[in-house]
């Protein structure tokens, strides 16, 4: 028997299972992924169910009237909120 032909194949087998060893410990585990946070809604916030509701339903929001409505109201509280806190 060629005993340089019997290491060759040893190292072929000792590398394959190397990586197989590898591809095993780096694999993602989806058992270990961590929840989705929950945003709560902030109490001063006008509407925050509304745009609660409107991030729940994702690009279906860009068309509904009522999302529209709670974005525009969120924008004026917000920016209402700046003004009077940088006015002497």
């Amino acid at each position: 028997m060629d005993w340089k032909l019997v290491a060759r194949i040893l190292a072929v087998l000792a590398v394959a299972a190397l990586m197989v060893a590898c591809a095993i410990t780096l694999r993602p585990n989806a058992t270990e992924e961590a929840p989705a946070p929950t945003i709560q809604p902030q109490s001063g916030e006008p509407a925050s169910s509304e745009l609660l509701h409107c991030r729940e339903i994702g690009a279906a929001a860009l068309d509904d009237a009522g999302c529209k409505k709670a974005w525009a109201d969120s924008r004026r509280h917000f920016l209402e909120g700046n003004a009077e806190r940088l006015r002497p």
